[in-house]
């Protein structure tokens, strides 16, 4: 008991002499020992180091997880050590709601068979997302935190010992000078070396750890690698999978194009299908090579004809078409052998013949 009230005044005595040595300081009254230039290059690289760590994983966290929301329910499953549950992503999502409607719309149509398609191409792509985010957090993510939690927080550690035994020993210098009794002067020279060799000491260990800061650059060059492979084969991936949709689209009878885009614009290095040419358009089906096409053509009259696929209007002097629906066709002379003129109330233009089946 009397051992640790001793500890306990012998810690509040070196309290003490710390705050009125820092406080002197502070208004000039007393000198300071300033730390060798070296160390205080390293101190400053290891402070730009913490702080540009962690924006970059700040950054990271926000690439990875937009939705603030979702980021702080995470951190909160993780500061309480649960698992997070398993959401499906935005892609997925998107991905069940195609599917859902090319389901609603019908499989045989091209429209949904599309939408089918599309979706689960869409829940590849969330999967792929899944996969990268993994990685991410595991091979980049983890090594950063694990820095500034670990080994950022035993160089503070030792940084902030060391400035308490630079106190010691600018307060003992002090001490030294303000001695006048000779018995009280080498009392203090020797509480002036113990604090020197004690600051001496400490320094050369913060030394060692902040150079040990190179070795955090390289582990996290490596982590920076691992994280562009990543990102590398997640955008190859999810790039196949949209070439190989694009193929699967492409072979609907319908068109993809956009018709309020500029014909000579182009934002993207994957081409879009645009509408096929009069000469690439599918061979007619048996029945429209009959002679009710034949007396069409060769009549002013008009015919019934039911549209067999969706097709979107390329150009204003064409008809767009909904698959079932029942429109009025004829022939106009000098027109390609592959179009006629179809009417819908009153809208009308060209409709390619390989869409329609003729009605008796």
């Amino acid at each position: 008991m009397e051992f640790n009230v001793r500890r306990l005044a012998a810690d509040a005595g070196t309290f003490l002499s710390r705050a009125v040595q820092f406080t002197e300081e502070k208004f000039g009254q007393v000198e300071k020992t300033e730390l060798d230039a070296h160390l205080e290059t390293l101190l400053s690289r290891a402070e730009s180091t913490k702080h540009w760590t962690e924006k970059i994983m700040k950054q990271t966290e926000v690439l990875l997880q937009p939705n603030p929301n979702v980021r702080m329910e995470e951190f909160l499953y993780e500061m309480l050590d649960k698992k997070v549950p398993m959401r499906a992503s935005n892609h997925e999502l998107l991905g069940e709601c195609m599917i859902d409607s090319g389901h609603e719309f019908g499989p045989g149509t091209a429209y949904g068979s599309a939408l089918i398609k599309s979706g689960e191409t869409e829940k590849l792509l969330g999967s792929s997302e899944k996969e990268f985010i993994q990685s991410s957090a595991i091979n980049f993510l983890t090594p950063f935190r694990n820095f500034i939690e670990g080994d950022f927080k035993t160089i503070l550690k030792e940084r902030k010992l060391l400035q308490n035994k630079r106190l010691d020993l600018d307060a003992a210098k002090n001490r030294v000078k303000k001695a006048r009794a000779a018995d009280a002067r080498a009392a203090a020279e020797t509480e002036l070396r113990i604090a020197q060799s004690e600051f001496d000491r400490q320094a050369e260990i913060t030394r060692l750890l902040l150079e040990g800061i190179s070795s955090a650059h390289a582990h996290h060059l490596r982590c920076l690698n691992d994280f562009v492979d990543a990102q590398a084969a997640y955008y190859a991936q999810c790039y196949q999978y949209m070439v190989n949709l694009q193929k699967q689209l492409g072979s609907f009878p319908s068109t993809f194009s956009n018709n309020n885009q500029p014909t000579g614009s182009s934002s993207a290095s994957i081409s879009v299908p645009t509408a096929q040419p009069a000469a690439s358009l599918p061979a007619p089906p048996p029945s429209q090579t009959s002679p009710a096409l034949n007396e069409l053509r060769s009549t002013s009259g008009t015919r019934k004809a039911r549209v067999l696929y969706d097709y979107d209007a390329a150009s204003s002097s064409e008809l767009s078409l909904l698959a079932d629906e029942v429109i009025t066709v004829s022939s106009v002379p000098g027109m390609d052998s592959d179009w006629l003129m179809g009417q819908r109330g009153n809208q009308k233009g060209k409709v390619p013949i390989t869409y329609l089946e003729l009605l008796n």
